[in-house]
């Protein structure tokens, strides 16, 4: 069963405004997406109409940033598209004409009355296929002309704007009716094909300054030159319509734009269906963010030896997960965190499998990768817990599926991951002979999952030993030791004793009596505090929220009570308390300002899913732990429409910040709604 509409707040007349800070974003399962503004005007270089992630050339490239949409009128040209310009001039009809905007599972759709014709407009992505299809259909009313005039660029996602004139653009018609353009300078092809066949003007145009409004507030260049190479024109009949479908790859037949639609609603409707726990007690927020879920689910494909595979038949063993959108590729250490929440409460069982399977291939000297950068480049692994988070998902993958066989296969590659880190392995990560306790340290580098940088200034190094890194060593080693158990192996015991000594090693270092909390790192660089940081941040959380938790029972409940007082808000946890030195209320301005407010009081909501397992573990399952989460509907009708923000600011009102939707994010606030679910709550 497919959630109710979620529709945006929006009333002719009102402040164009939140239509232009509203985004959607629809994706295609191989990383490539298609997102904008609910006003059609686009703030970001990330948004268009069309951004596939390409193999050849490789990454994630804008090739159609806006698609004008000028409708015919007795009184003018109206346009549903359009652009800001650095002069401050706005193009662009949207608002006056908008009556709706809604998403219908997981497609954006918006209703416009231009002049007393109802026109809904409607953006799908086939799922697998580097294509999107943008339909319109005439739902009452007289019939309208509609003038499309789509923008090219070959620009990598990542890559500078340019805002000088593009290259050359070939176009030329094919067999089927359709139009191939080429841009040599980027070695990008497209395939357009307008349904019903309109014909298309070879006419160029070119808007100049056009302004990123984002972009600008984020310190980034922030204005380009658009380049259209002409238009088409199509009728548009009361109870008709037209349709759009653009494709980086070859088509066999010409695409039926209805089927495109039918075949992913059919899908998502599956998803629901096979998702485990969902039935007629799972609420529409829990089913939105199912749908959500879908977003970052992704065959990687442009990697060179998953692209062989891929080619050879082998490639549906290859799954990732984006990050976040717009800007993240697939990390480590995000995945891990979020595979319980994406795959696991979804019930995609078989890709949970061959996401652990994948990144399990990607291990080196005892470390999953920290990320992929856009494009071909290799795996960069400067990461200390991405590893230990690999145990934790497995470990959940097997508790959920009872697939002991998973464990059993990937057991000498854990083997190997423990027996690196007790030697040492890169970025001074190992394990210290004395008390057993992990630590990390390279010069330069942030490993932790705190990771801000801006130039040379690492901005949270935490160098030493980070409170959360043991407490996912020694669950690790737990569940290590478990599964050796279960396979006969003689290591279990040595896994066991370690994890001892570890659990000891933690009491004594890291328990601060005088405070009632955990130190956040001991034995650092700081001399003046004998290496011992003690400020408050929400990475002690973790100590209580594993499947086995290092910390001693004792000091659950202070440790879960400092952390509510002064982390907890309705969106998730601050990452520094406010009262230390060094909080920043905001996440706002250029670069270097933001990475040094990302986790110094910023606030991120997927650390609300460990709190609230923790808070169960201490509490129970009752009513207030799903009061925590009483801001999520709320959210899921703001910046990333259907989705969740990477942060949020440390103050009321809490303005979303970063991607506007996150992996992590997501997958975390879907596992807690569940976990919260009213009828989990025990009963007297």
């Amino acid at each position: 069963m497919l959630p109710t509409p979620l529709r945006l707040p929006w009333r002719p007349g009102d402040d164009p405004v939140p239509l232009r800070e509203c985004e959607w974003l629809v994706t295609n399962g191989l990383g490539g997406f298609a997102s904008g503004t609910v006003l059609g005007v686009p703030t970001r270089r990330f948004h268009g109409i069309f951004v596939p992630n390409l193999t050849e050339p490789k990454g994630r490239h804008v090739v159609l940033p806006r698609l004008d949409e000028l409708v015919e009128t007795l009184i003018g040209t109206k346009n549903l598209g359009g652009a800001e310009f650095v002069d401050g001039s706005i193009q662009g009809d949207a608002h006056h004409h908008l009556r709706e905007f809604r998403l219908e599972g997981s497609t954006p759709v918006w209703v416009f009355d231009v002049e007393g014709s109802l026109i809904e407009k409607s953006i799908v992505m086939p799922h697998g296929l580097n294509t999107v299809c943008v339909r319109w259909r005439l739902l009452e009313g007289p019939s309208r002309r509609l003038r499309l005039r789509p923008f090219v660029c070959g620009r990598r996602q990542d890559a500078p704007l340019v805002p000088h004139e593009a290259g050359a653009c070939q176009i030329e018609p094919d067999a089927q009716g359709a139009l191939r353009l080429r841009l040599a300078a980027h070695g990008v092809s497209l395939r357009l094909h307008l349904l019903p066949q309109g014909a298309f003007t070879s006419e160029p145009h070119v808007d100049r300054d056009v302004l990123f409004r984002m972009e600008r507030e984020r310190g980034y260049d922030h204005s380009a030159h658009m380049h259209s190479p002409g238009f088409w024109s199509v009728e548009l009949h009361p109870g008709g319509g037209a349709a759009l479908v653009v494709s980086s790859g070859e088509a066999a037949q010409a695409p039926d734009p209805d089927a495109l639609f039918q075949a992913e609603h059919d899908r998502i409707t599956a998803l629901l269906t096979r998702a485990h726990d969902v039935g007629a007690d799972a609420d529409d927020v829990e089913r939105r963010l199912l749908l959500a879920a879908d977003l970052f689910i992704v065959m990687p494909g442009n990697r060179s030896h998953e692209t062989a595979a891929e080619r050879s038949g082998g490639g549906d063993d290859f799954r990732s997960v984006i990050a976040g959108y717009h800007w993240f590729n697939d990390w480590g250490r995000d995945t891990m965190i979020a595979l319980e929440g994406l795959t696991l409460c979804t019930g995609r069982f078989d890709e949970a499998r061959a996401i652990l399977r994948t990144f399990a291939g990607y291990i080196r000297d005892g470390l999953l990768p920290n990320l992929f950068p856009e494009g071909g480049r290799e795996a960069l692994y400067h990461t200390v817990d991405a590893t230990f988070w690999y145990f934790h998902a497995l470990g959940r993958y097997v508790a959920r599926t009872g697939d002991a066989a998973l464990a059993a296969e990937l057991y000498p590659v854990l083997q190997g991951v423990i027996e690196h880190h007790v030697r040492g392995t890169r970025f001074g990560i190992g394990v210290d002979a004395r008390d057993g306790l992990v630590h990390a340290a390279a010069e330069g580098l942030q490993l932790t999952w705190m990771d801000a940088k801006a130039g040379d200034w690492v901005v949270t190094p935490r160098r030493g030993k980070p409170v959360e890194i043991q407490a996912l060593w020694y669950n690790a080693l737990r569940l290590m030791a478990g599964w050796g158990r279960t396979l006969g192996a003689a290591d279990a015991a040595r896994h066991d004793a370690l994890a001892d000594r570890v659990q000891a090693s933690f009491e004594a270092r890291f328990w601060s009596a005088e405070r009632g909390y955990l130190f956040d790192v001991v034995d650092g660089p700081d001399s003046a505090n004998a290496g011992d940081d003690a400020r408050l941040r929400p990475n002690q959380i973790f100590s209580l929220s594993l499947t086995h938790p290092v910390l001693h029972r004792s000091h659950w409940l202070d440790v879960l009570a400092t952390v509510e007082r002064h982390l907890l808000t309705p969106v998730g946890l601050r990452t520094l308390a406010p009262f230390e030195p060094g909080y920043q209320p905001r996440y706002e301005g250029a670069l270097r300002e933001r990475d040094g407010a990302y986790h110094q009081g910023t606030v991120w909501p997927w650390l609300i899913g460990h709190f609230i397992d923790a808070w169960i573990r201490v509490h129970g399952c009752d009513a207030r732990a799903r009061a925590l989460l009483q801001a999520v509907p709320h959210h899921l009708l703001e910046t990333g429409f259907g989705s969740i923000s990477e942060v949020f600011n440390a103050e009321p009102p809490h303005r979303e910040g970063g991607c506007i939707a996150q992996a992590w994010s997501v997958a975390e606030l879907l596992r807690a709604w569940q976990a919260t679910r009213p009828e989990k709550e025990p009963h007297g």
